[in-house]
């Protein structure tokens, strides 16, 4: 399991191929009318559909080249992203044209699209169509549209083997793009061998491990820590598909019994989900007891999310001292750090006033608490705490910007020179350089690293901190009729700042929307001491999120500002009435519509 007799992921992939033919790499589990479909793909297999697929490549001569990979099956994608690799193409892993969220899916991929500007995409049989018709409706008549399982597609007695070197290109990792446009990380097989041997040591992986996962290929953690790492290992993965999980959880729970699966997580919303919709007599049925890390990243990890999913499945033998919470970034291949396997997270409790002014201090018998959860220690990268504005290491006991160097951190951003420098370049005390700016805040105590937030979402009011996802998290305390809605929270300039939250509500008739809303904003204005003027209720499904769940605050931002967004129920105050709803003003509409229901229009 040496990662040092491999230069590049190609030669690692093509050992594995030899040493392990016949043993399963990877197993896809398909919905059917009839049920679920095993669909197994051994590492001969991959071996031999890798070549056939690059021996196709070489024929566009895209070598070097980003290439779009468009597919359902995880099956498939893997044997594009091998034959990618073999021939030498940047593989560039994107979501397919799907009927749910297909507008936002769409755009995002047109985006990425147009990023790179790739001459071929690559994809499958069951999506080839609406992959056809989106270059055709994108006038990309110059872009190849190669179906990659479709018979008569290659052949591998032609692939021509190419010399691969530690710097160049595996693949972009195209960030979800909560807070800005998607940018390609460029991730080089130094970055991924980097990173693989970070995750060995932090999950203590072997290759007996099994990995199961119901993330998208195109999410970080998906393909870097479930699909690619047990590749790495010489090691087993199963796939539920991201929707199936969505309608039931269960199936990725019934998959992790069903295959032994020993490794599997997903951002903190998963474990919320499986908690809300799997049934008592669904758990009795389940053995979790295999299950020794449930990986917890990719957004704020809850205590309460923990416990109570913690306490939901022990029935089933799930252990509390599996659940791994973890820090990482697409900008850093993917893992930062990490704690002990095996040993429960650490957990703490800090003043919250001192938090909000950027100081760690420990949480009295007497003071306002906020509870943070560990996300373990730095592996095989320098984690520094930095004052965002001059650029100097702050002491410890002090929230500031995280920032990162190692040989795991990518290059930079594919054709983004500018935004490379400024993220991937970051100079520290004017001295140390090359620094990766994250974005995250964050301390350190004990050694231990906890992240608080978004350096570009924190809101600022009245000279404290605070933060988005807590206010989210405690609105959807208030009533039953939030439990299932997501929120986003925001500050908006309107004189002053002034705190916005766009709420989700499903099952509340008309007559309860006002008292929803003045619940959240009393409790607001109690827990976290700041007037909660601004509150819109809204239809599920309006509240924008990424292909990994997390909120797009700036984007609700700015379509709470443009009007576009709109609550079945709105209270806000004079200021900000007149900032976001200037049009109504300018086109008449106030008088058409001066109130919403129960007369919340305005504040």
């Amino acid at each position: 399991m040496s990662d040092s007799r491999f230069a590049t992921f190609t030669e690692l992939l093509r050992a594995r191929a030899a040493e392990l033919a016949d043993e399963d790499v990877h197993i896809f589990l398909r919905d059917t009318a009839a049920g679920v479909v095993a669909d197994h793909l051994t590492y001969g297999e991959l071996d031999r559909e890798a070549r056939r697929i690059a021996a196709c490549l070489q024929e566009y001569q895209v070598t070097e080249q980003p290439v779009l990979l468009v597919y359902s099956s995880t099956v498939e994608f893997l044997k594009a992203f091998a034959g990618c690799l073999y021939a030498g193409v940047v593989a560039v892993p994107v979501p397919p044209p799907g009927e749910a969220g297909r507008d936002k899916r769409l755009n995002r991929t047109t985006a990425v699209l147009q990023d790179t500007g790739a001459r071929v995409v690559l994809t499958e049989t069951a999506v080839a169509p609406e992959v056809a018709l989106w270059l055709a409706r994108n006038s990309r008549s110059d872009t190849a549209c190669v179906v990659s399982d479709a018979p008569g597609t290659g052949d591998a007695a032609d692939w021509q083997p190419v010399s691969a070197r530690q710097d160049d290109l595996v693949f972009l990792q195209y960030t979800s793009g909560s807070v800005s446009e998607p940018r390609g990380v460029t991730v080089t097989h130094r970055n991924l061998l980097a990173n693989q041997t970070a995750l060995q040591k932090l999950l203590r992986t072997t290759r007996e491990d099994r990995f199961g996962s119901w993330l998208p290929y195109f999410h970080d953690m998906g393909l870097v820590a479930h699909l690619l790492h047990p590749i790495w290992l010489g090691s087993l993965s199963v796939q539920v598909t991201p929707l199936s999980f969505v309608r039931r959880p269960l199936r990725w729970l019934q998959a992790i019994d069903a295959y032994g699966v020993t490794v599997g997580g997903g951002p903190n919303f998963c474990y919320d989900l499986c908690v809300r919709r799997v049934k008592d007599e669904q758990i009795a049925e389940l053995d979790l007891s295999r299950w020794r890390l449930a990986l917890n990243g990719a957004e704020p990890v809850r205590p309460e999310s923990l416990d109570e999913f913690a306490e939901r499945f022990a029935p089933a033998g799930f252990r509390p001292e599996a659940l791994r919470p973890c820090y990482g970034l697409a900008e850093a291949t993917l893992v930062v750090s990490g704690g002990t396997p095996g040993t429960p997270h650490v957990r703490k409790d800090f003043d919250k006033s001192a938090l909000e002014r950027d100081r760690v201090v420990g949480a009295g018998t007497d003071e306002r608490f906020q509870t943070l959860i560990g996300c373990g220690r730095p592996v095989d990268a320098e984690v520094r705490i930095v004052d965002p504005l001059t650029h100097q290491e702050l002491p410890p006991g002090t929230v500031g910007e995280i920032w990162v160097r190692g040989y795991g951190v990518a290059r930079g951003y594919w054709k983004r020179p500018t935004e490379t420098i400024r993220t991937f370049r970051a100079c520290l005390n004017d001295e140390e350089s090359n620094f990766l700016r994250t974005g995250d805040l964050g301390m350190f105590d004990d050694g231990e690293l906890y992240v608080t937030g978004r350096l570009k979402e924190v809101i600022i009011i009245n000279g404290r901190n605070v933060y988005p996802q807590d206010i989210e998290w405690a609105a959807r305390t208030v009533s039953p009729a939030l439990t299932f809605g997501v929120g986003a929270a925001f500050s908006v300039d309107a004189g002053r700042e002034h705190l916005v939250l766009i709420q989700e509500v499903r099952g509340a008739g008309s007559a309860e929307l006002r008292t929803v809303a003045q619940r959240i904003q009393a409790l607001i204005g109690k827990e976290f001491e700041v007037p909660a003027g601004n509150v819109l209720l809204v239809r599920p499904g309006t509240v924008r999120r990424t292909s990994s769940g997390k909120v797009q605050r700036t984007l609700m931002r700015k379509l709470f500002l443009d009007g576009v967004v709109r609550g079945e129920y709105e209270v806000l105050t004079p200021d900000v009435w007149a900032l976001a709803r200037a049009d109504d003003v300018l086109f008449g509409e106030d008088l058409l519509r001066p109130e919403g229901a129960d007369g919340g229009r305005r504040w």
